[in-house]
């Protein structure tokens, strides 16, 4: 049997089989030896312990198409970054770092702009000109009125989607607004970890109908890239690559450098100079060393 780990903890992974409900799982000893830990998202075969109780064994972890650490998923989709267009204003240069990310692991991203209810047009005006120069997908949303909540809605059927976003941006009233009308089997689930023996914060997939999963991301304002090489940077800003066609240097990084085709594109507004000056930033922080970009984010 094949379903989905939506939730691991301590050394239980609970499973989604559409149409049967969540299975409570080991995994093998097998797993171990080989250095092997199944991740939440991962697609896996199991067989059956005990159908009553809906326990099982994790026998095979299926072939995954990408993974992250941070959070710990498996075989993602797609990504939705939710900002508050106001309270709290939105921190774009942790909106870009979170882009880069996402970049760097090639999952596309849609960004959501969410409590519009709370402005006049003019923030709206400001984030529309500073994104709609880049290739992603832009939202604008009212939780609180339901505004362009079908846009959203669509986007996440069918599709393992993690969102991320920082406290205060309305995650919590978007997660239950796509849950809401949808049945499924949690009552396992919910029973399992109730009886107190699982108790540790930890991601866990939200099933959206038969085929489609949300992952609520923890930890966000912590996000921050490792192991990127300042020549790479460039490579994850999606509308710098037709300007850097014009860059004298092929090793241009636009920074210093004389003639460089990027440069010239934010002078003259074809890419937002507040997506470049984020650029510069992250551009500066791949200097620091580690022990220092940790002291900086507490």
């Amino acid at each position: 049997m094949t379903g989905k780990i939506i939730r691991g903890i301590a050394g239980f992974y609970y499973v989604h089989v559409v149409e049967s409900g969540i299975y409570e799982c080991k995994a093998k000893g097998i797993f171990r030896k080989d250095n092997t830990k199944p991740l939440v998202g991962d697609e896996v075969n199991i067989e059956i312990l005990c159908t009553k109780d809906m326990e099982g064994n994790i026998n095979e972890i299926l072939p995954r198409k990408n993974a992250l650490m941070r959070p710990a998923v498996a075989n993602v989709d797609q990504a939705i970054v939710l900002f508050a267009v106001k309270n709290p204003k939105p921190h774009l240069n942790l909106l870009d770092r979170f882009l880069v990310t996402m970049e760097v692991f090639e999952i596309p991203t849609i960004i959501c702009f969410n409590k519009i209810d709370l402005d006049d047009g003019k923030e709206v005006e400001r984030l529309q000109k500073i994104y709609e120069k880049t290739d992603y997908i832009v939202f604008f949303t009212s939780v609180k009125e339901m505004k362009n909540i079908e846009l959203v809605k669509e986007a996440v059927q069918g599709k393992t989607t993690v969102l991320a976003g920082p406290s205060g941006a309305g995650k919590s009233s978007l997660i239950n607004v796509l849950q809401a009308g949808i049945q499924m089997e949690v009552g396992a689930l919910s029973q399992k970890i109730a009886r107190g023996k699982h108790t540790t914060r930890h991601s866990e997939l939200i099933p959206l109908g038969e085929d489609g999963y949300l992952l609520d991301t923890p930890g966000f304002s912590s996000l921050f890239i490792e192991d990127l090489k300042k020549d790479e940077l460039k490579n994850y800003f999606p509308e710098f690559e037709e300007a850097s066609k014009q860059c004298y240097f092929s090793s241009c990084i636009h920074l210093k450098e004389p003639q460089c085709g990027v440069k010239d594109a934010v002078a003259e507004g074809r890419i937002s100079q507040s997506r470049y000056d984020n650029y510069v930033t992250l551009l500066n922080n791949l200097d620091e060393p580690r022990w220092a970009k940790e002291i900086r984010k507490k």
